[in-house]
């Protein structure tokens, strides 16, 4: 793997992005890693998280988010687009994309939210066939496995399960949806590989600080969907005061300013390189 990779990292918190300007504005924040959701993603399309895109509509969401921000990138796949040979094919069109690091799960299709009941899984030999398929097509791309098994079959079951996704190649194992500090304790005990551990709002997992996941064992904490839902929020709320005021003034405070949103869209560079185009096309002409 490359020295750079995310891999590299003893610790890292990592927000979710669903586009071009959140990632930069998760980079400006000083972040270094940024975690594509599937289901910030499919919101901001105005669509469930139940595995109702397409493979290309992934790739162009990761393509529009490395071309602006540069961000390392770990992209939610869901179940990998289908079986062993589909997954093969994710992870090279992926790859190609810019992803830095591909997430899949053994969920049935069409998957469900990790934090919700009734999901099912896949047998523990057909996800392990999808990872040999994406280890055997990647170059650079860091394998992520995740297991739904805790919901379905218990903490056992999952420590089975990741057990045999290292063991396959998986690079990055993702435990979903468990109980308790308790339970996340147990699982590094018996998991030896680089730990993501998922802090999302609202869901079975209680509210636990990155530094204690870092004490638990993890090295990777994500909050997927965080700041779509403030995003999300702020919007509404702005919608709601304009049909009633007809007016932004009383939301000003709310707003990001012209100067703020240039700064981070890197605004005078482009500025600036248009003049300087400008000028040496001119000079040229002048001295043909």
């Amino acid at each position: 793997m490359p020295s750079d990779s995310i891999l590299s990292y003893e610790f890292a918190v990592v927000p979710g992005v669903f586009n071009g300007f959140s990632a930069l504005l998760a980079k400006v924040a000083g972040f270094k890693v940024a975690y594509l959701s599937g289901a910030a993603l499919t919101s901001s399309m105005g669509l469930p998280d139940l595995g109702v895109i397409s493979l290309e509509e992934l790739a162009a969401a990761v393509r529009s988010i490395k071309e602006v921000s540069g961000i390392q990138l770990i992209v939610d796949a869901d179940t990998g687009f289908g079986e062993a040979v589909n997954v093969y094919r994710t992870f090279r069109v992926l790859e190609a994309a810019g992803a830095d690091a591909v997430q899949i799960e053994d969920q049935v299709s069409p998957k469900k939210c990790g934090h919700l009941d009734e999901k099912q899984v896949i047998p523990a030999e057909d996800m392990v066939a999808k990872i040999l398929a994406a280890k055997e097509v990647r170059k650079n791309t860091l394998i992520v496995a995740r297991t739904d098994a805790r919901g379905v079959y218990g903490l056992d079951e999952a420590i089975r399960r990741a057990k045999l996704y290292v063991k396959a190649g998986a690079d990055i194992i993702f435990p979903e949806a468990l109980l308790s500090e308790e339970e996340f304790k147990a699982f590094a005990s018996e998991v030896k590989a680089p730990l993501l551990a998922n802090m999302t709002e609202f869901g079975k997992t209680p509210y636990i600080t990155a530094q204690r996941f870092r004490e638990l064992g993890y090295r990777y904490v994500i909050f997927p969907v965080t700041a779509f839902r403030a995003a999300a929020k702020a919007m509404r709320a702005t919608y709601e005061a304009l049909m009633r005021d007809g007016t932004q003034q009383g939301i000003m405070n709310m707003l990001m300013t012209r100067a703020e949103q240039y700064e981070v869209l890197n605004y005078k560079f482009y500025e600036d390189m248009d003049k300087r185009l400008l000028k040496e096309s001119m000079d040229l002409e002048r001295y043909s």
